[in-house]
C-alpha cells in the first residue's frame, strides 16, 4: 500500500471520461500509481462496478491481497453519476428502495443521505386514438388493475423470490413464456394492452424478447402488489451512485488499475494468469469476473468456458436496444410522466423534479439519436407542443465494456442457464447484477452477487410493504403517484 495515493476525507475522484461525458470530481482517486510493480495477488477482480467493488472489499476484509482491473477510466460500471447542463444525472443506475435490502444495507453502512423525487403532477397514458391525461393516482390505480392479473400465480411459483428455484417444478414450464406470450394469453382489450406495452416493451426491449418470469420475479420481490412494483424506484442517494461506489472502494482499499481492459484469462498450474490488452500480466490464486455477461465473449478464456457460459454471452443478458436520454425541454415545464406503446420512439419519459431535465427511454432502433430533428419529432409524437433545447444520450449497447443495458432475461434463460453460470469455473468465479438471484438488473442485485461470490452473508428477506429502513431518515412519499422506470 506504500505506493497508493492518499484518500481524501470527502471520498474518491474518478478521473477522465467515458462514453463522451465527464464525471464530476469528488476527490482524489485511490489508484496505485505503480501497480505493475506487483504482479501476484490472492485474487484479481475484473471490473470495478458495484459487484466487483463489493467483492474486493469483502475479500480484503478477509486479509487477502486484491487487484481490481477496470477497463474504463472510472469506477462504477453501469452506475455512472454525471452532469448535463449543470444538473446531476445518472447515466446508469439511479434509484434505490428499502425493498431492496442489499443496497439499502450499504447505504446505511456509509450513512448516505437519501432524497426522493417530487414525482409527477400529471400522467399521460396511451389509448387507441391518442393520449389521455389524468392525475397520477387515477392513472396508476388503473395500471394496477391491469397488471395484477398479469402475475396471477406468482406467489405460488415465486414463494421465496430471493430463491427463485424453490418451485422449479412450477417455473420450468413457465420459463418458455415471453412477455408477449403472456399478453396473448390474457387477451386484453386493445385499449388496455396498449397501456401495458410501455412497461413490457421497456423492460423486454421489445416485449417479444423479455421473459415473463423476469418481470414476475420483480413483482414478487416488491411484495406481490402493484404499489410496491410501481413505486420501488422513488429514492436516490443525495450525492449520486458515485458516493456509494467511492465509499466501498475507500473501505476495501484494493489495488486498482483503471484503463486496463482484460484480453485473456488463463488457468494453468494451479493459478490464474490475467493479461490486459496492453500486455501486462498478473497472477492470482483465483479470479472474480465482475463484468456483464454480454462481455464474456470478448475475453479469451483458456480453457474455454463451458457451454452454458458461452450460450449466455452469445444470447445476451443485458437488453440490446434500450437507450436512456436526458432532454432539456423549454416546454412543457411541469412535472409529468408520459407512457407510450412500444411502437413509439419513446416508450416512457418524464420530469420528476422541478427544473430538471426529462429522462426518456427508447427501444426504437430506427431513431437516430444523433439527429436532433428526429429526437424532437419523437418527443412531439407524445407532447405535440414540446420544444427541445438540447439532450444527451447513454447507449450502453455501444459501450464495448457493457454491450447492453440493464439485465433482463429472455425465455428459458432462468432454468437453462442462470444457475449454471453462477457456478465457479475452476479458479474463476462470476458476479454482477446479471447473475443476481434476487433483483437482476438492479444495483441491489449487483451487491448481492458480489457478496455471494466473496463468501459473505447475503439477505433473503420475505418481501414486505413495510421494510426495515435501518434508521435512515426518509422523505415522506406517496407510492401511489410513482412509476418505476428501469433497474440498474
Amino acid at each position: 500500500m506504500s505506493r497508493r495515493t492518499a484518500l481524501k476525507a470527502t471520498g474518491l475522484a474518478i478521473a477522465g471520461t467515458a462514453l463522451g461525458a465527464g464525471v464530476p470530481a469528488l476527490a482524489e482517486a485511490a489508484v496505485d500509481t505503480d501497480v505493475t510493480a506487483r504482479q501476484t495477488y490472492d485474487t484479481i477482480v475484473v471490473g470495478a462496478g458495484l459487484a466487483g467493488l463489493i467483492a474486493a472489499r469483502e475479500l480484503r476484509a478477509k486479509g487477502l491481497s486484491v487487484l481490481v482491473l477496470e477497463a474504463r477510466n472510472r469506477i462504477g460500471g453501469r452506475t455512472w453519476t454525471d452532469t448535463f447542463n449543470g444538473y446531476e444525472i445518472e447515466r446508469g443506475g439511479a434509484w434505490v428502495d428499502p425493498l431492496q435490502p442489499h443496497i439499502w444495507r450499504e447505504i446505511s453502512r456509509y450513512n448516505l443521505k437519501i432524497v426522493a423525487d417530487a414525482g409527477p403532477e400529471r400522467v399521460l397514458m396511451p389509448t387507441t386514438t391518442g393520449f389521455v391525461e389524468s392525475d397520477p393516482v387515477t392513472a396508476y390505480t388503473r395500471q394496477g388493475e391491469l397488471f395484477t392479473p398479469f402475475f396471477d400465480g406468482s406467489k405460488d411459483y415465486f414463494p421465496k423470490p430471493y430463491a427463485p428455484f424453490t418451485r422449479e417444478d412450477l417455473i420450468t414450464p413457465l420459463d418458455r413464456l415471453s412477455l408477449r406470450d403472456r399478453l396473448d394469453q390474457l387477451a386484453y382489450a386493445p385499449e388496455d394492452e396498449i397501456r401495458m406495452t410501455s412497461t413490457t416493451g421497456l423492460y423486454g426491449a421489445p416485449t417479444a424478447r423479455g421473459s415473463l418470469l423476469q418481470l414476475s420475479q420483480w413483482w414478487a420481490l416488491a411484495g406481490w402488489n402493484y404499489q410496491g412494483f410501481s413505486g420501488v424506484n422513488t429514492y436516490r442517494m443525495d450525492r449520486g451512485t458515485i458516493a456509494l461506489a467511492g465509499a466501498i472502494l475507500a473501505e476495501g482499499k484494493p489495488d486498482l488499475k483503471l484503463n486496463a481492459p482484460v484480453a485473456s484469462v488463463t488457468q494453468q498450474s494451479g493459478q490464474v494468469k490475467v493479461v490486459t490488452r496492453a500486455g501486462a500480466s498478473y497472477f492470482a490464486a483465483e479470479v472474480v469476473m465482475a463484468v456483464p455477461v454480454n462481455v464474456w465473449k470478448k475475453i479469451t478464456f483458456n480453457p474455454v468456458l463451458p457451454q452454458a457460459y458461452r450460450d449466455a454471452t452469445v444470447q445476451g443478458y443485458g437488453v440490446p436496444r434500450q437507450k436512456k436520454l436526458w432532454l432539456d425541454l423549454a416546454t412543457p415545464t411541469d412535472r409529468f410522466i408520459a407512457e407510450a406503446p412500444e411502437d413509439h420512439p419513446f416508450v416512457i419519459m418524464g420530469r420528476l423534479n422541478d427544473n430538471a431535465p426529462v429522462v426518456a427511454f427508447t427501444i426504437d432502433t430506427a431513431l437516430d439519436f444523433r439527429n436532433r430533428g428526429q429526437v424532437e419529432a419523437a418527443v412531439r409524437k407524445i407532447l405535440p407542443s414540446a420544444t427541445l433545447r438540447s439532450y444527451t444520450v447513454c447507449d450502453w449497447q455501444a459501450d464495448e465494456f457493457s454491450l447492453g443495458g440493464p439485465a433482463f432475461r429472455q425465455p428459458h434463460q432462468l432454468t437453462k442457464l442462470h444457475r449454471a453460470i453462477n457456478q465457479p469455473f475452476g479458479k474463476v468465479k462470476f458476479c454482477g447484477d446479471d447473475l443476481a438471484l434476487g433483483w437482476v438488473g438492479y444495483m441491489d442485485g449487483a451487491i448481492e452477487s458480489g457478496l455471494r461470490v466473496a463468501g459473505s452473508p447475503t439477505l433473503s428477506p420475505t418481501p414486505s410493504t413495510t421494510p426495515n429502513t435501518l434508521g435512515l431518515a426518509l422523505p415522506q412519499i406517496d407510492r401511489k403517484v410513482y412509476r418505476s422506470m428501469v433497474g440498474l
